[in-house]
């Protein structure tokens, strides 16, 4: 595979999945630190079995050298609650980097369960536990009841 046909498809799922554990702001810079290096690298890389995952751990190397100036997610303008609950960015803070990885790629970018197993380069069921645990402590959180969430 060519890298430019690569990089179409692996850059937009890098970039969702580090912007779910680490923010817009690290998760874009981290992603584009990810393939330039895959680009840098590319002779090793095109012969890897999941060159995305890798990459997704070359991505969370870089977030941690880069600084958070601000909050996990932004704050939910006013004219937007009406869409999006406004204590969910704080609540989606909350979670450990993985539950709330695996919550916003299932949820908010609907990523399948098995894509983002492979993308994040664990096994199926590491994700299904932590979307589970995550959207427990979400509900918690946010005072969701299974009533409200089931309609």
């Amino acid at each position: 595979m060519a890298f430019d046909d690569f990089a179409q498809v692996t850059a937009r799922r890098l970039r969702a999945a580090l912007t779910a554990a680490h923010g817009p702001e690290i998760g874009a810079d981290s992603a584009a630190e990810a393939m330039a290096y895959a680009w840098e690298h590319w002779d090793q890389i095109q012969w890897m079995d999941n060159p995305a995952g890798y990459l997704y751990r070359v991505g969370q190397t870089a977030a941690r050298r880069l600084r958070r100036t601000g909050p996990l997610f932004p704050v939910v303008p006013p004219e937007l609650e009406v869409h999006v609950e406004p204590g969910l960015p704080a609540a989606l803070g909350a979670l450990t980097e993985m539950q709330r990885t695996c919550v916003v790629l299932i949820h908010g970018y609907g990523f399948g369960q098995t894509e983002v197993a492979d993308l994040l380069d664990v096994s199926p069921s590491t994700v299904r536990t932590h979307l589970d645990r995550g959207l427990t402590a979400l509900r918690t959180s946010l005072a969701v009841t299974e009533a409200t969430h089931d309609h």
